[in-house]
């Protein structure tokens, strides 16, 4: 098996339904401009309040992909 190399970046999706929503909007908009996506893990949740009520819901993941050489 061949040594890999990863990158790791943050991203953070919103939802006004739930966090896992919010989750599932960040990773499907980066694998649209990013191949190979391996893991997501979420490090942050939050909400945004207007008017004393849930508007929306975010949550921040560090996303990982396989990291490809130039050639």
């Amino acid at each position: 098996m061949a040594n890999s190399v990863y990158k790791v970046i943050e991203i953070i999706g919103t939802s006004p339904v739930s966090w896992e929503a919010a989750a599932q909007a960040a990773v499907e908009r980066a694998s649209k401009t990013l191949r190979d996506l391996r893991v997501a893990t979420v490090t942050e949740q939050d909400v945004q309040i207007k008017d004393g009520k849930v508007e929306s819901f975010r949550t921040k993941l560090k996303v990982s992909f396989k990291f490809e050489e130039e050639p």
